[in-house]
């Protein structure tokens, strides 16, 4: 039928991303939330199989691995890049604190703003996490209720993934998944585990330095019981407790 030469259990999963694709199609078309990522390449090339409408876009952070955006400067050029209102490093400033797991302010602001209005589709997948786990095939946002996710790939595995980009599409992904990276969001995300973040700090140390700069303007400004950036860096990384009076620790 649509697809030939692939294993029955990806080849059954394409289609059905396929139809799904097909049955919600608005008549303006999908929002596409594009990272540069593996599974959101493969959303990608499900919406041109699909013969679906669809415009790509990808929310830039100031944090995003240089290579990303060649990456997808390169082999995707109509996907739409949009720069932040304000970096990561001013919301750092602004909020007086690095994001942690609990309080992901960067998100917010550098991610999440997008697709108003719209029928988004993203590449979420339940087997990335226990939260996601949770999450539906069609949902409305919770945070803006004209936005209504659609996530065709949602019951994939990452073999999956894997098998349709090298295998069935056989294209070119981006280069540091090969350099033994998992993910390839955010330089520095928090919810990563300090190990990642380490790994992230070794491979482009200009990041770490640009958040050590933004740390040392939080420490002007505030009066707190870390003495220098890098207080705030081992604290962020390792979670010491309630360095900060009145601030609780990441792990409260």
């Amino acid at each position: 039928m649509l697809i030939e030469n692939t294993l029955f259990g990806v080849k059954n999963k394409i289609e059905i991303a396929i139809e799904r694709l097909r049955a919600f199609e608005p008549e303006e078309g999908y929002y596409l939330a594009f990272s540069g990522g593996k599974d959101s390449q493969a959303v990608y090339h499900l919406a041109k199989m699909a013969g679906v409408k669809f415009d790509a876009h990808m929310n830039l952070t100031s944090v995003d691995p240089p290579e990303v955006i060649e990456f997808c400067k390169k082999y995707y050029p109509d996907v739409e890049l949009h720069r932040p209102e304000k970096t990561m490093f001013q919301l750092i400033v602004e909020n007086k604190i690095p994001p942690t797991r609990f309080m992901r302010y960067c998100c917010v602001a550098l991610k999440e703003g997008g697709g108003a209005g719209r029928h988004v589709l993203t590449g979420v997948r339940w087997s990335e996490s226990t939260k996601r786990r949770k999450r539906r095939m069609t949902e409305v946002c919770m945070k803006d209720k004209t936005k209504i996710f659609l996530h065709p790939i949602i019951d994939w595995e990452e073999s999956d993934v894997w098998e349709f980009i090298k295998e069935h599409l056989g294209i070119p992904y981006c280069s540091l998944y090969d350099e033994g990276f998992k993910r390839i969001g955010c330089i520095g995300c928090p919810m990563g585990q300090a190990k990642q973040m380490e790994a992230q700090f070794v491979r482009w140390p200009q990041y770490r330095k640009a958040y050590l700069r933004a740390f040392g303007i939080i420490l002007k400004n505030r009066n707190t019981n870390w003495k220098t950036p890098e207080d705030v860096m081992q604290w962020w990384l390792y979670g010491q407790p309630k360095i900060i009076e009145g601030q609780f620790s990441i792990f409260d």
